[in-house]
């Protein structure tokens, strides 16, 4: 049997390495310079890659499987290809994932957190794989956000950080034990990282930076608005910690040698860089900006930074995003520049949805493909870049690139639309009726189109946009369109379980192949268009001649979503539901007899191989663009009989090729200006140093005609002159030394002097501050106890005032009793009238003599609030008295009204 491998080449979100290791909006460093490829390793059933961790001696790499018994696989960087070096799983307990993991600062343990419902905490000696402890973190109302790497100057300490969770672990005899108890059930931390030994830095969905010592949050760091703006620290009483107003999100943090780094909201890193022992102040801010080929719809700076990382030098700052995009920045050069810093593609912009459509080109190394998240992007399968992208406002379901690879077919939830490929853009010239095309495909000679509407498959013509024909046959929707290699013939199938053989001249069903029950989900024609081969939902891949089943492959347990056929006809590829691609020999087998390779995490929604049988092109749900290359058994190519010539032409406008032509000549002319203006100021400069010139050649010449006569005056003077001349001025020399020596002499008796008054001056205000510090300390500490007297007084008062009211309730309502008895005798009316007139004024003075009172009570309570004296306890009898009277007052005035 023939066999095919096939190597993983490059991808889009896939895991692949090149300094930085990604999958799933997960990024950490690796030292690796070459790509590594670790789709190629994942296991059969996997569900995907959750969570990467790189050991801290950049050695080891542990990836962890989504599965129904999810796994940790630890690979070793260091060996070619990134061999397996273990597999880690939970033991005895039944996981699903495990959403993130660490190890030890000295790289032998390993430690990771799984998710919902267990939210167990496993501990393994990864290298003997044993688990050494297990723990239970939260329950399932609050999930476990981050598990942190291990303290950096502990082995055995651990960091857990949660939705109401903020946790240190220690391990010790067996088991992991938790240090302490943070009071923060409020508050959703979304990421932490360890700054030293025993500091903590936190963020929240609030926005806030929460620092946190030996485990008890004790200081938040604020988020300025700008760089650099003073102290960015407010204190914490330990355990009250409230939630605050929200402004961001805080979903990754990352400390480094000068400080951290955090996300400050959407497509925004803050760097901040400590200053003092525990202050940091934000230093630079770096933001996603939008890319000039967004649309708007979804701009990239509103993306959420999920990761971030830093390579082993700190050169380079990584980040991922939740649209699946990876950016990065060289912090070395960025430190040089004064504007606003922003970061730029790791490698490509890649898709952040399901890809819809694939298509490939003839004349160009090209790949077209189509996704839910609004973006038509042009690859190059060959050097594994994207040539060309555009954001639209609706979501793209199909798309065919023409053969020239000029011109591309998308189709929107509005219309189907025909585009230009230029230089720079994908602009759109030709508009149809066709709302919701999910399949489209341009014949091998470009001069036609078709595409689905539903259940009917319109042809147009490429030159005259006409519809030339309908195709009515299917009863439900059409799935898949391939034309045949001379563009007579056309298949097609649907959900309706039927397979049909078009022709495209007359429009006539040349053949048609119907299995009830069945939806097919991808047909083609076989390498010499003689036959048709069809997946479907019955998981059976079928081989059809003349409305005839030649042969079938057996049923597996995953279904079939996509095939194609090498140019060769060596072999069938086909994508299933499982995101597995196999190979499988043609002429179709008997037996289930293929290669099966792990490619996605999704099914497989288009796969295309290229004409020249190089490349095999694969595109999922899960957003994944795969390029693999085809060899055989022996690692030599496929060979295909079509000789393949690559084009380089591309299309200008004429209104481009107008304003190229016109920033060309404005481009001239300026180069022409400041080319005169550069000869303008070269002769300025040039008349300025002739004139210099001329001015020192003629201070130079009078200075040697000056020499010149003082060597004619000493040679005229006797050398009885000529010693004592000399005899002076070593005599000169010998005092000017002298005087040099006394000098540094005294100078060095003045810096000593100088310096023991520094001391000393410093020693005396050291401690004039450390008395002023404690004379505070001591005045708080007294404000405190004279408060807490005032708010027991109060108390006691309140409580003698309810006892009291409850006394004069009752009187109340005895003499109510009595005035009711009273009420009936007449005489004793007017008696009680004159009565009430006089309790009446005696009321009013009670009043303002309370509103007296009550004004000094307020001013007697300012006055303890600022002054803290000897006498304080007796003013504080004397409110105390003053307020029984005022409560005494009070009730008799109740008392009185009734």
């Amino acid at each position: 049997m023939l066999a095919v491998q096939i190597e993983t080449a490059v991808g889009s979100n896939l895991c692949v390495c090149m300094r930085t290791c990604v999958c799933e909006a997960t990024v950490t460093v690796s030292p690796l310079s070459s790509i590594l490829y670790l789709n190629r390793q994942r296991l059969e059933g996997s569900l995907g890659l959750r969570a990467l961790a790189v050991s801290p001696n950049q050695r080891y790499l542990a990836v962890s499987e989504k599965a129904e018994e999810a796994s940790i696989t630890v690979f070793d960087l260091h060996q070619e290809h990134g061999m397996k070096k273990k597999v880690l799983t939970a033991g005895d307990f039944l996981v699903q994932e495990f959403l993130c993991m660490a190890f030890s600062p000295d790289s032998k343990y390993l430690i990771g957190q799984s998710g919902a419902p267990e939210w167990l905490l496993i501990f393994w000696s990864w290298e003997k794989n044993k688990v050494l402890a297990t723990l239970k973190t939260t329950n399932s109302n609050n999930p476990i956000s981050q598990v942190s790497h291990f303290s950096p100057h502990n082995n055995m300490q651990v960091c857990v950080s949660g939705k109401g969770v903020f946790k240190l672990f220690r391990y010790s005899e067996g088991n992991l034990k938790q240090n302490s108890i943070a009071k923060v059930e409020s508050i959703n931390i979304l990421c932490h990282t360890w700054v030293s030994e025993g500091r903590v830095i936190a963020g929240t969905d609030t926005g806030r930076l929460l620092v946190s010592e030996s485990g008890d949050v004790r200081r938040e760091i604020k988020m300025s608005s700008e760089p650099g703006q003073g102290h960015t620290e407010r204190r914490i009483k330990a355990g009250n910690v409230t939630e605050g107003v929200a402004k961001c999100c805080v979903t990754a943090v990352l400390s480094y040698s000068k400080g951290f780094v955090c996300s400050s909201g959407p497509g925004t890193v803050s760097l901040f860089e400590q200053i003092e022992l525990d202050v940091y102040r934000k230093s630079r801010e770096i933001q996603i900006l939008p890319a000039p080929a967004s649309s708007g719809s979804a701009p990239a700076q509103c993306q959420e930074i999920d990761t971030i990382c830093m390579s082993p030098a700190e050169e380079t700052l990584a980040v991922s995003t939740d649209r699946g995009q990876l950016y990065s920045i060289n912090l070395s050069s960025a430190e040089m520049k004064r504007e606003q810093l922003q970061f730029d593609f790791l490698s490509q912009p890649f898709h952040s949805d399901s890809i819809t459509g694939l298509s490939i080109c003839i004349r160009k190394p090209f790949m077209a493909t189509s996704s839910l998240d609004c973006s038509v992007r042009i690859w190059n399968y060959e050097t594994k870049e994207v040539e060309l992208y555009k954001e639209f406002q609706q979501e793209a379901f199909s798309v065919a690139l023409h053969p020239t690879g000029l011109f591309v077919l998308v189709g929107f939830s509005d219309k189907l639309r025909l585009m230009n490929l230029f230089i720079n853009d994908i602009s759109t010239f030709k508009e149809f009726e066709l709302p919701g095309c999910r399949e489209c495909a341009f014949s091998h000679g470009g001069h036609r189109f078709a595409a689905v509407d539903g259940s009917v498959i319109h042809i147009y013509s490429f030159t005259s946009f006409e519809n030339i024909l309908n195709l009515n046959g299917h009863f439900g929707k059409v799935r898949n369109v391939e034309w045949s290699f001379d563009d007579s013939r056309l298949v097609s199938c649907g959900m309706d379980g039927a397979v049909y053989e078009w022709n495209t001249h007359t429009g006539k069903l040349e053949c048609e192949t119907v299995l009830q029950g069945c939806s097919y989900s991808g047909a083609t024609f076989s390498w010499d268009y003689k036959t048709v081969l069809a997946v479907g939902s019955d998981l059976i891949l079928r081989e059809i001649q003349d409305c005839q089943v030649l042969r079938e492959v057996p049923a597996d347990v995953v279904a079939h979503t996509a095939l194609a056929v090498s140019q060769s006809g060596r072999v069938v590829f086909t994508g299933t539901a499982g995101g597995t691609v196999r190979a499988v020999k043609y002429p179709l087998p008997d037996q289930k007899e293929w290669i099966t390779q792990q490619a996605h995490c999704g099914p497989v929604t288009k796969m295309v191989i290229t004409y020249d049988d190089q490349f095999l092109l694969t595109a999922s749900e899960d957003g994944c663009l795969l390029i693999s290359k085809i060899i055989d058994e022996k690692g030599q190519s496929l060979r295909s009989n079509r000789q393949i010539v690559h084009t380089e032409e591309i299309l200008v406008t004429k209104a481009d090729l107008e304003e190229r032509a016109h920033n060309l000549l404005e481009l001239k002319m300026h180069l022409k200006e400041l080319h005169m203006e550069n000869e303008y100021q070269l002769r300025l400069k040039e008349m300025n140093y002739k004139e210099e010139l001329q001015q020192v050649s003629n201070k130079f010449m009078e200075e040697i005609k000056a020499l010149k006569r003082t060597q004619q005056v000493c040679c005229c003077q006797s050398d009885m002159c000529i010693c004592f001349y000399l005899t002076m001025e070593h005599k000169k020399y010998d005092d000017l030394l002298q005087k040099q020596k006394e000098m540094q002499e005294e100078y060095e008796t003045r810096l000593t002097h100088a310096e023991q008054d520094r001391i000393q001056s410093l020693a005396e205000v050291t401690q004039m501050y450390e008395a002023e510090l404690q004379f505070q300390e001591e005045a708080e500490r007294r404000i405190r106890e004279y408060e807490e007297t005032i708010r027991q007084a109060a108390e006691e008062e309140h409580q003698k005032i309810d006892t009291m009211k409850d006394k004069y309730e009752k009187k109340l309502q005895s003499e109510k009793e009595a005035f009711t008895r009273l009420k009936g005798n007449n005489y004793s009316i007017s008696l009680i009238t004159k009565e009430r007139q006089t309790l009446t004024g005696f009321i009013r003075t009670l009043e303002t003599d309370i509103d007296v009172l009550k004004r000094q009570v307020s001013r007697y309570r300012k006055t303890n609030q600022e002054k803290v004296s000897e006498e304080q306890p007796e003013r504080i009898e004397k409110v105390r008295e003053r307020a029984r009277k005022i409560d005494f007052l009070s009730l008799f005035h109740v008392f009185c009204l009734f």
